[in-house]
């Protein structure tokens, strides 16, 4: 881990302390460099597969998928 000297804001890390729980300004931060993270992940996981989904025909589906369960239909 490095050391790094940084102005934060210190209203600002003051709720996000009371908001986490976290009892230090380090872990308060480490914190949400983690959630920052992940959410962009998550966001660029949802646009990826909304882009998959975005031409799926839902209707067709059903209808081959009950055609392979029953071939009669």
């Amino acid at each position: 881990m490095a050391v790094t000297q940084i102005d934060v804001d210190d209203d600002a890390l003051a709720e996000a302390m009371r908001l986490s729980g976290e009892k230090t300004k380090k872990d308060t931060v480490n914190l949400a460099l983690r959630e920052f993270a992940t959410r962009h992940r998550r966001v660029a996981a949802l646009e990826h597969y909304a882009g998959l989904a975005a031409d799926w025909d839902f209707e067709g589906w059903q209808h081959r998928r009950a055609a392979e369960k029953d071939p009669a239909v």
